[in-house]
């Protein structure tokens, strides 16, 4: 039943302020570290092929992202060393929780993901695992990893930026 926009059937059922279609994404795992250890370039959103107990584990958050990567494999992306633990009620129908997990990306971007990658010292690193729209997804980076000297000075830069931003609301919350 649709109506006519006044008073109908849907309109009726959706409070005030409301949006009627949920918008915003839940996070599932992210990979905090990624951006620490790696110079990130480019991102992508890829959508994830996973069997129901893993669906029903990620939806408890109950995920781990650290030291995992995604390989081009034979035209196929593939996420690997990702930890999803097993689905407690799951029983005998649980999955193996370090299995390889497939990406779905449209060819072009598989085909740039496979150029970018045969480049000396390019990886895919995954960046979060999320819900949108019901579909899990996994964002994916084109990464070069940094050197020591790069974390020390990047958390050098972050320190400074705090100590401005410290000093800026001292100086405008003095008495």
């Amino acid at each position: 039943m649709r109506g006519n926009g006044n008073g109908s059937y849907h309109s009726a059922l959706v409070g005030r302020g409301e949006k009627k279609v949920p918008s915003g994404e839940k996070v599932a795992a992210t990979n905090r570290s990624a951006s620490y250890d790696y110079h990130l370039l480019d991102k992508y959103e890829a959508g994830m092929v996973l069997v129901g107990t893993e669906v029903k584990s990620l939806r408890e958050g109950k995920a781990s992202l650290r030291e995992s990567y995604a390989v081009v494999r034979d035209g196929e992306v593939w996420l690997l060393n990702c930890h999803i633990p097993e689905y407690q009620p799951g029983g005998p129908f649980n999955h193996n929780p370090l299995r390889p997990r497939k990406l779905l990306l449209n060819r072009a971007e598989i085909h740039r993901l496979w150029a970018k990658t045969q480049q000396k010292g390019l990886t895919l690193v995954p960046l979060r695992i999320y819900f949108r729209g019901g579909l899990a997804k996994c964002e994916l980076a084109v990464a070069r990893g940094k050197k020591q000297h790069d974390r020390r000075q990047a958390e050098r830069d972050r320190e400074a930026r705090r100590e401005a931003a410290q000093a800026i609301y001292r100086y405008r919350h003095r008495s």
